[in-house]
C-alpha cells in the first residue's frame, strides 16, 4: 500500500508540469468558447487520506464557461464500498465546482475548487471541500476524455472545516464528456 502512496503523490506532483506541455501544443479548433456548455460521465473511485478504505462509483456533470478556459458547474456522485465494520456502504456527493483549463489545445490541464454535500446511508450527512487537478484530451473538436483528483475534506461547520482540512479523502475520476 506504501508504493500506491508514493505513487499517487508522484502523480500528483507531475501535472504541476502539465500547463507547460499544453502551451507547447499547437493544435486549432478544438475545445469550448466562452458561453459553451459541457457535460461529462466518469466512473469514480475514492479513498481515506491512508488509503486504507475505498470505494467506486460514478460521476457526472454539467458544466458552463465563463471564458474559454473556465468552466463552473455542477456535479453529482454516487460510490459503493466496504468500511471498517465489513459493511456494505454507499454515499452520494453534490458539488460545485470551477476549474481553469491552461491552453488552448486538445490537451487541456485543469486545476480547480469545489463545495458540496456529501451523504450516506449509514453517517451523518455534511459539508465537504476540496481542490482538483487534471487534464482532458480532445479527441474530437467537442469530445474529450478526462482524468481528475481531488482531495476533499469534510465539515458541518466552519470550526470543523478548519479542524477537518487536513484529514481528508482523495476522490478520482476517469471519463469521457462532450461540449456543446
Amino acid at each position: 500500500m506504501k508504493a500506491f502512496k508514493k505513487v499517487s503523490l508522484a502523480v500528483c506532483a507531475s501535472t504541476l508540469l502539465l500547463p507547460a506541455l499544453a502551451q507547447a501544443q499547437t493544435t486549432q479548433g478544438f475545445g469550448p468558447q466562452a458561453g459553451d456548455r459541457e457535460f461529462s460521465i466518469s466512473g469514480a473511485g475514492t479513498s481515506d487520506k491512508e488509503f486504507d478504505n475505498g470505494a467506486m462509483g460514478l460521476s457526472g456533470e454539467m458544466g458552463w464557461y465563463l471564458t474559454d478556459q473556465a468552466v463552473a458547474g455542477v456535479r453529482q456522485g454516487v460510490a459503493w464500498g466496504s468500511v471498517d465494520n465489513g459493511s456494505d456502504d454507499w454515499a452520494g456527493t453534490t458539488k460545485g465546482y470551477i476549474d481553469y483549463q491552461f491552453g488552448q489545445n486538445q490537451f487541456r490541464p485543469f486545476v480547480g475548487a469545489n463545495l458540496g454535500v456529501k451523504y450516506y446511508n449509514h453517517a451523518k450527512n455534511t459539508g465537504t471541500a476540496g481542490l482538483e487537478l487534471g487534464a482532458k484530451y480532445y479527441v474530437l473538436p467537442s469530445t474529450f476524455v478526462q482524468a481528475r483528483a481531488e482531495y476533499s475534506f469534510l465539515f458541518d461547520s466552519g470550526s470543523s472545516a478548519k479542524d477537518n482540512s487536513s484529514n481528508g479523502s482523495w476522490d478520482y475520476t476517469v471519463g469521457m464528456g462532450y461540449n456543446f
